[in-house]
């Protein structure tokens, strides 16, 4: 806790200036090397101006009062109503400070408007798991009558499950990645493949601060799957680097194609990508490759006012969400494949082998 309080102390004096340059250099280095404390970085310093706009709005209201409280206006009417022509003689009198204070009331109000108009463009970052349509009670109320059949797909007629996102095979024998932001609040998770087949998964590992989620198969009749066709990239990768993914945004995988636009994320986030694809409610959790069959992230979220965009997290840290299952819960090591097997294909032969690999993702 203590070395907590001591990195934010130290995030906020560095946002504000107040490190001298061999400390600011060192914290620099820091941000380069681990991911997490830069993550911190980039969220404290949209605190930090969120709560800057409001002091200048308190600020403004402020002043506003200050110069309303300043005017005698019950004074004014009193000396102007008897005599109507007197208000010629008072405007020749205070028609300089009457202009000051106009400009002034002016201006503030245009400060304002600017403020929460800036305010109202800027882009937020929006997750893309599809919102389940019924309440969330009656669901859950109906998903634990279901659950006495441990195993047994939901009746549709009776509980009309929406899927929640996508997901993809980080092993062959039932280990699936999605977002933590797609499963977070369910009460049962099934996992539906490319011919329509169900089956219900647990989650066996979840990090809130990357949003990724590890599922587990546990119904008997899931059978295991062959190799998988793709490699998790463990460097990184480049602007323009051409990318792609495949998620269910509807009800059977959707193909987009781009590339890398950027190699930082929301608000400068590094762990994540940028790409130059257009994606919607459901893409998230879907995997992002890159021309040779290489996994290089998960899809997240995008910029709600920016069309064509998406952010991914990078493959690191898909690796090191894999190395952190405990072990209680797995069965053996997971193993990535050292060579991709789409490498070389056309596009439509890498998305033929693909597609048995990656999930809809249905919550309950």
């Amino acid at each position: 806790m203590r070395n907590d309080l001591e990195l934010d102390a130290i995030i906020e004096d560095y946002l504000l200036g107040k490190l001298n340059p061999q400390e600011t250099e060192a914290f620099e280095q820091l941000r380069r090397k681990d991911a997490a404390v830069d993550h911190k970085v980039v969220s404290h310093k949209v605190f930090l101006h969120t709560m800057e706009e409001y002091a200048q709005q308190l600020l403004l209201k402020e002043q506003l009062e200050q110069i309303h409280s300043e005017i005698d206006v019950d004074g004014l009417v009193a000396e102007v109503a008897p005599h109507p022509s007197r208000i010629v003689q008072l405007w020749r009198k205070h028609k300089s400070a009457i202009a000051v204070a106009a400009s002034f009331i002016i201006l503030s109000l245009v400060s304002i408007y600017s403020i929460q108009h800036n305010s109202q463009q800027t882009d937020r970052y929006v997750q893309l798991s599809n919102q389940v349509t019924n309440a969330l009670k009656t669901q859950n109320s109906l998903i634990r009558k279901i659950n006495t059949n441990n195993n047994a797909v939901p009746n549709k007629a009776g509980n009309p499950g929406r899927y929640g996102g996508t997901g993809f095979a980080i092993s062959t024998n039932g280990y699936i990645l999605t977002n933590l932001h797609v499963i977070n609040g369910a009460d049962s998770i099934y996992v539906q493949n490319s011919k329509g087949e169900s089956f219900k998964v647990k989650a066996v590992y979840t990090d809130a601060q990357y949003d990724m989620a590890i599922l587990k198969v546990s119904d008997k009749n899931f059978s295991y799957l062959s190799s998988l066709p793709y490699t998790i990239k463990r460097g990184g990768s480049s602007i323009g680097e051409n990318v792609y993914t495949l998620g269910y945004s509807k009800d059977d995988a959707v193909l987009g194609e781009g590339y890398v636009s950027s190699k930082n994320g929301f608000i400068g986030d590094t762990t994540q990508y940028q790409v130059a694809i257009p994606v919607n409610p459901g893409n998230s959790g879907g995997p992002l490759l890159d021309n040779n069959g290489n996994l290089v992230g998960i899809i997240s979220g995008k910029p709600d006012q920016t069309e064509g965009a998406a952010f991914a997290i990078k493959s690191k840290f898909i690796l090191e969400a894999m190395s952190a299952i405990p072990q209680d819960s797995l069965g053996k090591k997971l193993v990535t494949n050292k060579k991709s097997l789409l490498s070389g294909l056309k596009r439509t032969q890498q998305i033929e082998r693909l597609q048995d690999y990656v999930f809809m993702i249905k919550v309950y």
